[in-house]
Formats: structure tokens, C-alpha cells, sequence
């Protein structure tokens, strides 16, 4: 049996009773990826010799000084900068960079004693839905090898589905954390805006984006995000609140928790099979001791359009730093104006141009009040929406995605197509608050993920409900056939 098979409290106790070493955790991560990454596509860079090295300094630490996650391998997706190693967000302008400094997340995972095995992949400065727009190469879902994992942080999720490394962190913008979770059959959180550090993480939509972890259960999953969250000097958006011990939080009991399902969230372009397994996942709640109602966010329907002109806007604006002068990609030019425009032309890919170009349309004098000043007109009535339901209920649960992934390349001539896999994330991220997504079913030989929606900064009541769940029906035990893989 893999090692990554046990959880975070089951290894540090093979590792209390020296049944393993944290050079042998180490050992297994590297050898799962070269086992099983050449099919999947997960990594861009290793850290191999670093955390080898470090593991074998960690041991002689003595176990009473040790955390929950200490000697646990992790890896990083590669918008979130790590001293020198390579960060390219997996596009062609950043071939080469080697960052001078961590991220702040990336401090806290080596304060929390964890060893960063690697870089994964993603989408292209994070912008899209299926990890097709890596420009070094796209990464396939571990459940059916023929399919997308979801994106932008689908190197994250399929590595952790994969058995190739137990906890990964990614970023979401418009639900690129929790949407390959709910393709990969994994569990992914965006935390509350502001309770994870920005800082160190390369910037689409500033406004929109959260750090978060992605893991294999629920436990740990809170026990990473406590490790990661709190406020920072470095980043004036982080929050000065508290950070609990979520997995405290997590007490089994939902008996009168208060539950709204969003008519509009299993309204027409749910497929039948995610309709069917959400449905009876929220009967499962019912059955735990939840009160369900039926609640609408009538602006909902106006979120998509929202979020595509508000995270271009902000992309347009961050993007404009990659110009060749100081880091990554230069291109060959005769003078400073044509470097310019031969960098970009060559270092951006599609759809990060096609994004760029709307966001600068959108913020343009004469369109600006239109449609950047309107979308965020609508995103307040977002926002009012979701604190109205929040008035009277605990959480909001519904699907992560209308339909389970699709096929590579199936979509890839289609944009508008792969935008509207985000219809039922992105709301959360223009209002700020947290969500998660955890297995709850498969149709065919895919999995569907259930999205559970909290109030700001009740990251913990949304474990527990989670964690309810995943006890009764355990889908976060199955793995797909890369497991078997020696």
C-alpha cells in the first residue's frame, strides 16, 4: 500500500514508531512521480536534492518539538514563488526564473516542518478551467487519462489524486482550486479573502485571488490551511483575525445545522449525473441532523459575465510587468518598442492575450462605466446576496461544477464553453467568502464534487460539515488506477 494512502495522523505515527523516516516520505514522493507523472503531468520542477537534504536534517529533530504536518511532502503550484527554485507559471516569459525570495505561504510550510518536493502545473498565469493552457504541457486527469483535471490548478489536484504527493497548495481566482478538487475526486479549499497571504503569489485578478491547500481528506485539509493562514506585514489585503485550530472545529455533529441550496445552482445545465449525486449527498445531510431549504441568489446569473470583466480587468493591469527588462523570456529586438511587443507576443500565450485584450478594452475611457464600473455594481449584489442568506443559514451547499471533466482537447477551440464550467465558482470569489469541494459520487468513472459555501471566516464550520459527510460515505478512499502503479 502507497504511503500516501494514510493519512497526516496515520504517518506521523509511523513515524513516532520509526516504522518510516521522513527520508523514506520523501523517497516515496519522488518515486511516485517518476512512476506515474510521465502519463499524468503533474510537475514542472523538483526540488530533489533540496528535500532530500532537508529530510534527512529533519530527523534529528526529536518528536515532541514536531507539528501535525512536520516531514510531510508537499507540493507547489507554480505561481507561488520558491528561492531558487525555477517559477514560470507555467508559461513561456518566466522560462527561467529563479525567485530570490519565498512566498509567504512557503515559509510557513517550512515553519510547519513540511518538504516541498516540486513546482506543479497549471494554467498559464492561472487562466483557465481544464490545464490546457500550460505551455509546457497539459496535464490529464488520473480517473480517465483521455480527460482535462480541471484548472487552473489541475497539476495540484491530479497530483494529489495521483497518490504522488499527499498535500498540494493552488490558487483561486474563479474556482481553480475547488474545480479540479471536484474533477480529481479530491478535497480543495478557498479560504475567506484575506485569510491566506498574496504575497509571493504571481497576480492574475488581485482582488480575486486566495491561496489555498488541496489534500486527499478533510482533517487535513483544515490542517493545512491553519499552517498557511494569518496575517501579513507583506500583504496589506491579509486579515488581522484569529486563526483557529480548524480541525478542532471538526466535532462530527451537524444535528440542527441550518443548510440553503440555491435553486439556481441545480437550474437548467446540471447534468443529470451531478444533479443525482448532489441531491443525494444533501439527503445524506438530512439524515445527519441538517435542516435543508431551498434559497435563491438571484444575481447569480449575472456572475460569470461579472467575473470574466473584473479578473481581465486586473490581469491586464499585473501582466503589464512581464515586458523582458528584468526576468524571464527576451525576445529578440531592434529597439525598446519592438522588444516590447516581440516579448509579449511570443513569451503570452492565447488565452492569456484574449484576457489581457478584454481587460484593457474594459477598462478603456470609453467603455469603462459600461462594463468594468457595472460589473462591479453586480458584484456587490452578489455580495448582498449571499450575506442575505447567511442572515439565517449556517452554509450553502450545492455543485462545484455543472458536469464532470471533460475531454481533453474537446473544448479547447471554444472558450465560452470552458468559462461556463466556472458558473457555479466563481460567485464565491466575488463575494469573498469560503467554499470547499469534497467527493461526493461518481458518474461513470468520473467524480463529482460538492461545493459546501460558508460565511466570512467560518472556514471551520465548513470542515465540520465536510467532515460529516466524508465519515459516512468515505468517497475520498477510492483512487483512481494510478495507484496500482509500482
Amino acid at each position: 500500500m502507497s504511503l500516501f494512502k494514510h493519512t497526516s495522523a496515520e504517518l506521523q505515527e509511523l513515524l513516532k514508531n520509526k516504522e518510516v523516516t521522513i527520508a523514506d516520505l520523501t523517497a516515496e514522493a519522488f518515486a511516485r512521480i517518476e512512476a506515474v507523472d510521465g502519463e499524468i503531468g503533474a510537475f514542472l520542477a523538483l526540488n530533489k536534492e533540496a528535500a532530500t537534504a532537508q529530510a534527512s536534517e529533519m530527523e534529528q529533530v526529536p518528536f515532541e518539538q514536531r507539528g501535525p504536518l512536520f516531514g510531510l511532502p508537499i507540493g507547489v503550484k507554480d505561481n507561488i514563488v520558491t528561492e531558487g527554485l525555477e517559477t514560470t507559471c507555467a508559461s513561456k516569459i518566466l522560462e527561467g526564473f529563479n525567485p530570490i525570495y519565498d512566498a509567504t505561504v512557503v515559509r510557513k510550510l517550512r515553519e510547519a516542518g513540511m518538504v516541498t518536493v516540486g513546482k506543479v502545473n497549471m494554467d498559464e498565469f492561472a487562466m483557465g478551467s481544464a490545464n490546457e493552457n500550460s505551455s509546457i504541457k497539459p496535464v490529464h486527469n488520473p480517473w480517465n487519462l483521455n480527460h482535462v483535471p480541471g484548472g487552473s490548478s489541475g497539476g495540484s489536484a491530479a497530483a494529489v489524486a495521483a497518490g504522488e504527493v499527499p498535500f498540494t497548495l493552488g490558487s483561486d481566482t474563479g474556482g481553480s482550486i475547488r474545480q479540479p478538487a471536484a474533477y480529481c475526486g479530491v478535497v480543495g479549499m478557498k479560504p475567506t479573502y484575506g485569510r491566506v497571504s498574496r504575497f509571493g503569489l504571481v497576480a492574475f485578478a488581485s482582488s480575486l485571488d486566495q491561496i489555498g491547500p488541496i489534500t486527499r481528506n478533510v482533517r487535513d485539509n483544515a490542517l493545512l490551511l491553519q499552517a498557511i493562514s494569518g496575517v501579513d506585514e507583506h500583504d496589506s489585503t491579509s486579515a488581522n483575525v484569529d486563526v483557529p485550530k480548524f480541525a478542532d472545529a471538526i466535532t462530527g455533529d451537524i444535528k440542527g445545522l441550518k443548510v440553503a441550496v440555491p435553486k439556481e445552482y441545480l437550474a437548467e445545465g446540471v447534468s443529470e449525473g451531478v444533479r443525482k449525486n448532489v441531491l443525494a449527498a444533501i439527503e445524506k445531510l438530512k439524515e445527519l441532523g441538517a435542516t435543508v431549504d431551498e434559497v435563491s441568489l438571484p444575481h447569480s446569473k449575472y456572475a460569470l459575465a461579472a467575473y470574466y470583466i473584473i479578473s481581465s480587468s486586473e490581469a491586464s493591469s499585473n501582466l503589464s510587468r512581464f515586458d523582458g527588462i528584468r526576468y524571464g523570456f527576451r525576445a529578440e529586438a531592434d529597439n525598446l518598442e519592438d522588444l516590447y511587443l516581440q516579448t509579449r507576443a511570443q513569451g503570452f500565450g492565447d488565452e492569456v492575450k484574449r484576457r489581457i485584450m478584454l481587460g484593457t478594452y474594459s477598462l478603456s475611457a470609453g467603455t469603462y462605466d459600461a462594463y468594468y464600473k457595472k460589473a462591479q455594481q453586480v458584484r456587490t449584489l452578489i455580495k448582498q446576496d449571499f450575506d442575505k442568506v447567511f442572515e439565517e443559514y449556517d452554509v450553502i451547499v450545492g455543485p462545484t461544477t455543472p458536469t464532470t471533466a471533460f475531454k481533453l482537447g474537446e473544448n479547447i477551440e471554444d472558450p465560452m464553453t470552458v468559462y461556463a464550467n466556472d458558473i457555479l465558482t466563481v460567485p464565491i470569489n466575488l463575494a469573498g467568502v469560503p467554499a470547499i469541494s469534497i467527493p461526493c459520487g461518481f458518474d461513470g468513472d468520473l467524480p463529482v464534487g460538492l461545493q459546501i459555501i460558508g460565511n466570512y471566516f467560518e472556514e471551520g464550520t465548513i470542515y465540520n460539515v465536510a467532515d460529516a459527510f466524508e465519515k459516512v460515505t468515505n468517497f475520498n478512499e477510492k483512487t483512481p488506477q494510478t495507484w496500482e502503479v509500482k
